[in-house]
């Protein structure tokens, strides 16, 4: 924590931060931003320079942190497949202030509970 508040973090670093995401996390989310379209894991991974499997990791960890929705398209004669697009920008801020805010209160909470549990013990130096 001590060097996330010594660093110069830029937005980007919030997803690392709150989310736990991984450098290829975020350089997935960076493809899914920087198109129009809805991509499939396929075009991430080759976007990224990656394994299908290790691009599909990264998307399952986006989608679990709630910044890309998934999508399904059917195909006209049977079966389908999934394409991926970010979350509005506005819904994923929300989540970070609201993940923040409940952090802040635990934080204040547990920092009372060492109060309360070493104020009693130590006595201070006259």
């Amino acid at each position: 924590m001590v060097e996330y508040l010594q660093s110069d973090m830029e937005c980007e670093g919030l997803l690392e931060c709150l989310h736990g995401l991984k450098q290829l996390d975020r350089r997935c989310f960076e493809v899914l931003v920087e198109t129009d379209e809805h991509l499939t894991v396929d075009e991430v991974a080759e976007a990224v320079e990656r394994e299908r499997s290790t691009a599909y990791r990264s998307i399952q960890r986006l989608l679990q942190a709630g910044l890309i929705q998934k999508e399904q398209v059917n195909y006209e004669h049977g079966g389908y497949y999934h394409v991926y697009h970010p979350t509005d920008p506005n819904e994923v801020a929300d989540d970070m202030q609201r993940m923040l805010n409940d952090w802040y209160a635990q934080m204040g909470t547990l920092i009372q509970e060492f109060r309360d549990k070493y104020d009693e013990k130590i006595v201070p130096a006259e």
